[in-house]
């Protein structure tokens, strides 16, 4: 399996160091780290191959190989394939809730400062809303995608999900704006500012793929005019 280090996150461990959050984000990726093993156990169930692990500021991301197999069988309107790829995008944020009632249990019979509990708990709830946002390419973002491929044609689902990812953006930074403001942390304006750069470059090529779509269009339709 292939290793990738997005070096944007030097720049967010340096940001959470300034700031001095820098313990909180050290618990952020140790709990990130678990929330990618759920998913590459799930995938491997589901028989995915892990072919490309991307080390992100705000996580870990596993790219897995499509078996050949899963494509074209149909449920409904949609494929099995799609509804793999949702329970294999799921599999992470509940794999994170799973840490969140194991430290709910562990507290009743471990003692240890509720520092330490609170700071587990608080993590993992944080990172499981964090990737159930309607975002692409975050869990809640793919799961949008496939459940929209399901009903409508793949295209289709990448335009919609495109659109749903910058409105639910909008609605995000205007929240965040408040929160800049209130407490002052520049860590919130980095996230902000990440988010904004992976839904402009998913944005990016979905306009390539479009163009592709279109001179497909194109083509075929010159074609049956010469055949006619």
């Amino acid at each position: 399996m292939q290793i990738k280090v997005d070096l944007k996150i030097f720049l967010f461990f340096f940001i959470f160091l300034v700031t001095r959050k820098i313990k909180i984000y050290g618990i952020i990726m140790l709990f990130a780290l678990i929330h990618e093993i759920g998913h590459l156990i799930c995938g491997m169930l589901l028989g995915f191959k892990p072919e490309k692990m991307t080390i992100l500021p705000y996580g870990l991301k596993i790219n897995f190989k499509t078996n050949i197999g899963d494509y074209n069988q149909k449920i409904k309107k949609g494929n099995l394939l799609s509804i793999k790829k949702i329970i294999l995008a799921l599999a992470g944020p509940v794999t994170n809730m799973i840490c969140v009632i194991a430290a709910l249990l562990a507290k009743k019979y471990i003692k240890l400062d509720d520092v330490v509990y609170q700071n587990i708990m608080y993590a993992n709830i944080l990172i499981a809303l964090f990737n159930l946002l309607p975002i692409y390419p975050l869990d809640g973002g793919r799961i949008l995608r496939e459940i929209l491929h399901i009903f409508y044609s793949l295209r289709e689902s990448y335009k919609y999900t495109q659109i749903v990812s910058e409105l639910s953006l909008y609605i995000i930074t205007a929240i965040s704006s408040i929160l800049i403001l209130y407490y002052k942390n520049i860590a919130i304006l980095a996230i902000l500012v990440y988010l904004w750069y992976i839904v402009y470059k998913n944005k990016r090529e979905i306009r390539i793929k479009e163009k592709m779509y279109k001179s497909i269009e194109k083509y075929a339709h010159i074609k049956g005019n010469v055949d006619c």
